[in-house]
């Protein structure tokens, strides 16, 4: 008897197995004695009993490829996988609690250990050169760092300035919530010399229009009641009767005067005072005049979500306790660095509760309808959360601190992780429909996922183990802590989901898992698998001719709210050169050296304005002390004059108003005309009650006191040189060691990436050690665009690596990233054709695509390897679409988020999903073409099998 007859009689004379015979020698090899003793090693055995084999016709050769492929039961590493699986079933309550007991001591470590900096200034290596500049600036100026800008708008300049003096004094009143409080454009210095800053043309306008306004002020001073007001508005009009005044010249102020009575007649309180700087102007107040600025230290709390709202909660409690609001004709708003982040962390809170909503639903349900097992389900999510506990723990003993970035590691870990159990589960239950217990369906799916699984986990993992050597460090953290997470995730997969579904109760499956209504379009792509190949690759052109267009936008002021009110506020002060916060500040030795260095900034085309300390000292001092000299001589006898009267009763304003009404309609007796409106409002005031007119009164006079007093102070002005500087005002420009700064303008619309592109490499040319808003910016963006592509470069070789090390065949790496890359370029198409720019939010789904794309790219090319045909209608491409679906889903509902930047990253992500998945299962199947058919080199020979010897075996 032959070889195969012998092997059959010493089976026999085991007595293990009676299917061990020799008419099975030619179809499978002898298992191992222990692996009888535990069948869901092996899988269900077969029942057939044969009685001969005919020998198999040698294959057709493949044109494809040599036939040296390695199955994936043959992996390195997939025996170990498969007995670490059995074990963990058969110790499945100690599994259960040795995971629960990690998962306790997990909490512990994150409760203790695990923190948040929200400080946005910590996500970059502070060693780059540009961060070393911009250090030394704030260590010479630490007063300029961290800033709140409270922008304040008034109906007159007034209620402007009123305004910002009291918030100024309330702050400054708060050590413990503000280290500084300083007014940029006020103050005693700025109270004294501002003539001195207009130009000498703009000072001489402003001089005759205070001189043309002497008998108004006279009589005012003399009488500084409504009762005064009125007669000297007859006065004017006496005037006009004359001859000696145009008509046209009044009627501004008489158009004033008509809307403020009239605004003040029917409100509760005074509204819309009038503006004596505008009466006293021959022209209305510009919109700088109507604004003042406080400049504030918040103390900040980077362990709170939005480090600065005590301070900024402070002042919005403020302006409403000082009346500071609209309906007082003030607006104040906040600004800066400080509340646009935190502007920032609170619409992402507020959106991430919906997210995390829709996210949780849509994950459940998708898992419901892949698994089709509430059991399997539930352990699914089980792993997950375990493992999302476990990476917590990790993040927390080797960072211990999160960023703003590496926060995101829970979305990218349940996004990812979640694909691994659904490819093991989707794999049991195909399994399922054969193998007698759940044991032996989850022995066998870890038999034919388990390596592809740890392949795709170590690849993910690489692709964020790449980001670790850049200097993006919010990334290079989150690459850690996502990469481990990796890691964590297969094994809980391959131990604790397979102990899990050892003990819960799992029904088997009462038909084959896979989709078989998808074998016509399996056919399509092998039959025409040309023509597929061809479209990818017109499509992969068609996307590479748009690269040039891809649009990176990395102003952090783009990922905001653009309704919130720093960022509405943020983008009105950069339409105004002089209030933009896209400047360049840059340190000089000296005031000597600033002085010498602004000549050549100032030439530059791409700059509008030069501060220094020197600009606070005025130019062309004795042409315009001259001015004011003439000017003082004139109204200063004016300006001294002491009330002579006695305060007017109710009958006496009436009687003026009436009389005041007369006279202006024989002036202006047109409907429409302003004089005709100011006699309507007095007709109205003579028949309100004393409360009204006392109103109306406040609203007229208020600020005419303020108003005499600031004139007496500008005329007082004298010779002012750098000595005369106010020692805050010195101190913002010059540091303690002599060190001084320059602080850069733009030219052109601030707002516009490209001009301030152009502002900061013209600067710098001058200047390489500039630094500021404008440099940060550019500078960061180039640091974070340079670190996704050596991080890019990196994940590439290292996934190739790592697959080129399994795989052993350089055409099957390239096959598995192939479709990565055509998704990749289609992915990027995308955002070109439908306006979305690549900013510092949605650049983090690029590592996404390595990890999920390369997980999907690896179970089909395994599955080729191992010889299994009709890919769409597998079980594998079904766990492959509901894996990109609950991940989609995951990610997706980020798109929700009122956020900006979240919802780019969302809709980047989804985007980025649905190509992967497009260039997996239409591209990637039409790339591997059929798997070939073994080949055996020493075909089994036809044998009948003899069993005279055994008489056992023959019964």
């Amino acid at each position: 008897m032959g070889a195969a007859g012998h092997r059959g009689r010493s089976l026999a004379a085991d007595g293990r197995d009676r299917r061990r015979c020799a008419g099975l020698a030619g179809l499978r090899p002898p298992r191992p004695r222990r692996a009888l003793k535990r069948p869901w090693l092996t899988g269900q055995l077969s029942s057939h009993r044969r009685t001969g084999i005919q020998q198999r016709p040698p294959p057709a050769p493949s044109h494809h490829r040599k036939a040296d492929r390695v199955p994936v039961s043959k992996l390195s590493g997939t025996r170990a996988l498969v007995y670490l699986g059995a074990f963990c079933q058969r110790h499945a309550l100690w599994v259960i609690g040795a995971a629960l007991v990690l998962s306790v001591c997990a909490v512990l470590v994150v409760m203790h250990r695990l923190s948040i900096n929200t400080d946005t200034g910590k996500l970059i290596d502070p060693n780059l050169p540009w961060q070393q500049d911009n250090a030394a600036l704030d260590k010479a100026f630490p007063q300029n760092t961290g800033l709140l800008a409270i922008v304040i708008d008034g109906k007159t300049p007034e209620l402007a300035e009123s305004a910002a003096a009291q918030i100024t004094q309330a702050l400054k009143a708060e050590p413990s919530l503000f280290k500084t409080v300083r007014r940029p454009d006020g103050g005693p210095y700025f109270d004294k010399n501002g003539l001195l800053f207009l130009s000498e043309k703009d000072l001489q306008q402003t001089a005759d229009d205070i001189v043309a306004a002497q008998p108004l002020l006279g009589g005012l001073a003399a009488d500084p009641t409504l009762r005064g007001m009125l007669n000297v508005v007859q006065l004017f009009l006496q005037g006009v009767e004359s001859g000696q005044a145009p008509r046209s010249r009044v009627q501004p102020a008489i158009s004033q005067m008509a809307a403020t009575i009239d605004a003040n007649l029917t409100s509760a309180h005074v509204v819309q005072p009038l503006s004596w700087q505008s009466l006293l102007s021959s022209a209305p107040p510009s919109p700088r005049a109507l604004r003042r600025f406080v400049l504030a230290q918040p103390v900040l709390d980077y362990g709170a979500l939005e480090p600065g709202a005590k301070a900024t909660g402070f002042v919005r409690a403020t302006a409403e306790t000082l009346h500071l609001t609209p309906d007082y004709g003030v607006t104040v708003r906040q600004t800066g660095n400080i509340p646009l982040n935190d502007d920032q962390f609170a619409s992402v809170s507020e959106g991430i509760g919906l997210s995390t909503t829709v996210s949780v639903v849509l994950v459940l349900g998708l898992l419901l309808l892949a698994l089709r097992s509430f059991t399997m389900t539930g352990a699914i999510m089980v792993t997950l959360f375990v493992g999302l506990l476990m990476t917590a723990a990790f993040a927390a003993l080797a960072v211990g601190t999160l960023n703003l970035i590496s926060v995101a590691f829970a979305v990218l870990f349940v996004g990812i992780a979640v694909d691994f159990g659904v490819q093991l589960c989707v794999a049991v239950r195909a399994k399922r429909t054969t193998a007698p217990t759940i044991q032996a369906a989850t022995t066998a799916a870890i038999r034919r996922v388990g390596a592809a699984l740890v392949l795709a986990a170590l690849s993910a993992a690489s692709g964020f183990f790449a980001f670790l050597p850049t200097a993006y460090r919010g990334v290079s953290e989150l690459g850690l802590i996502a990469g481990v997470g990796m890691l964590i995730a297969v094994t809980l997969n391959l131990t604790l989901l397979p102990a899990l579904l050892a003990v819960l109760p799992v029904r088997a499956e009462p038909s084959e898992v896979g989709w078989r209504e998808l074998a016509p379009v399996d056919r399509f792509l092998l039959k025409r698998r040309r023509w597929v190949l061809a479209g990818g690759a017109v499509l992969a052109l068609a996307s590479l001719a748009l690269m040039p267009r891809l649009n990176f936008d990395f102003n952090p002021l783009n990922l905001v709210d653009p309704r919130s009110e720093a960022a509405s506020t943020m983008f009105e002060l950069m339409r105004d050169p002089l209030s933009t916060p896209n400047t360049i500040d840059i340190l000089t030795p000296s005031v000597e050296a600033a002085a010498a260095l602004t000549p050549k900034l100032q030439a530059l085309p791409e700059v509008d304005t030069v501060l220094s300390l020197n600009s606070f000292v005025p130019t062309d001092q004795p042409a315009k002390l001259a001015i004011l000299s003439d000017l003082s001589l004139l109204v200063g006898p004016t300006l001294d004059t002491q009330p002579a009267l006695d305060p007017p009763s109710d009958d006496a304003i009436r009687a003026a108003a009436t009389a005041t009404a007369e006279r202006l309609r024989k002036i202006g007796p047109e409907a429409d005309s302003p004089e005709r409106r100011l006699a309507d409002a007095l007709d109205r005031l003579a028949k309100a009650d004393a409360a009204t007119m006392a109103r109306v009164g406040d609203a007229l006079l208020q600020g005419l006191p303020a108003t005499l007093d600031r004139l007496r102070t500008l005329l007082s002005a004298g010779p002012v040189t750098l000595a005369d500087l106010p020692q805050e005002l010195r101190d913002t420009w010059v540091a303690p060691d002599g060190q001084a700064r320059l602080s850069v303008f733009p030219s052109g619309n601030a707002a516009d990436n490209a001009v301030v592109a152009r502002f900061v490499d013209a600067v710098k040319a001058v200047a390489p050690h500039a630094t500021g808003t404008a440099v940060t910016i550019q500078e960061s963006s180039r640091t974070i665009v340079g670190a996704f592509v050596t991080a890019g470069i990196l994940a590439t070789a290292m996934i190739a690596l790592l697959l080129a090390i399994a795989l052993r065949r350089v055409i099957d790496v390239l096959m598995a990233l192939t479709p990565l890359l055509l998704a990749g370029l289609m992915t990027l198409a995308t955002t070109i054709l439908i306006g979305l720019p690549i900013n510092f939010a949605n650049i983090i789904a690029l590592p996404l695509l390595l990890g999920v794309g390369v997980a999907f790219d690896i179970y089909f090319v395994v599955n080729w390897r191992a010889r299994r045909g009709e890919p769409l209608q597998s079980s594998t491409t079904r766990a492959i679409v509901f894996s990109a679906l609950t991940t989609a889903s995951a990610f997706g509902s980020l798109w929700l988020s009122p956020h900006p930047g979240t919802a780019g990253m969302g809709e980047l992500l989804t985007i980025e999903l649905l190509f992967t998945l497009f260039a997996v299962l239409v591209f990637m199947p039409a790339l591997l073409g059929p798997p070939a058919p073994p080949r055996r080199h020493h075909p089994a020979p036809i044998v009948k099998p003899d069993f005279t010897d055994h008489p056992d075996q023959t019964r």
